[in-house]
């Protein structure tokens, strides 16, 4: 790759940064809230801003797209087995996802950095808890950097359509993962 090719992809990549920063600064500074128009989502007349796609792969080593779960809502959570916040927070996403009946899509992406986390660390931590929630492997980073993920535990709530309708950082609870689950039903 020539020199003047990495700079216009280093460009590019800033520029694509910035614009998720700035659009997930104005999302984060918005609270889950019930669907009764009281912020946290978009209202009628302010558009959602699209879920962009991303390839990570399954327990099997398949790749999978978020954009294969269109027609259904999705909660997609970024997480690692060593982050504490992510850990308190899996129980109440397997209650959830448990009550959903398929309803709704559950996309629990794991930050693999083969090092710090890796495939079998997650998975390892996944069947000690007895978790039954789909869990995918962002191996490339692929899904993080699309969504500008920097921190984490990271929560998005995403429409039947494909539409970002929420989004939480930091930990949450089960009220306020079903607040966002409601969003999006």
């Amino acid at each position: 790759m020539s020199k003047t090719v990495k700079v216009v992809l280093q460009i590019a990549l800033f520029i694509l940064f910035i614009a998720v920063a700035v659009w997930a600064y104005g999302a984060l500074n918005k609270k889950v809230q019930p669907p009764n128009g009281a912020g946290g989502a978009p209202g009628k007349d302010e558009p959602s801003p699209a879920a962009p796609d991303f390839t990570v792969f399954d327990a099997a080593g398949k790749t999978v797209k978020l954009s294969d779960l269109r027609g259904r809502p999705v909660v997609l959570n970024f997480w690692a087995s060593w982050c504490s916040p992510c850990r308190s927070e899996m129980p109440a996403f397997e209650q959830l996802y448990r009550e959903s009946g398929g309803e709704i899509a559950f996309m629990m992406v794991n930050l693999v950095d083969g090092q710090r986390e890796t495939e079998a660390t997650a998975t390892r931590y996944i069947e000690e808890q007895g978790f039954t929630f789909p869990v995918y492997f962002d191996r490339e980073q692929e899904a993080a950097v699309t969504y500008g993920v920097r921190s984490i535990p990271r929560t998005i709530f995403i429409d039947q359509y494909g539409d970002i309708v929420s989004v939480a950082g930091g930990a949450i609870d089960g009220d306020t993962l079903q607040k966002g689950i409601d969003l999006i039903k």
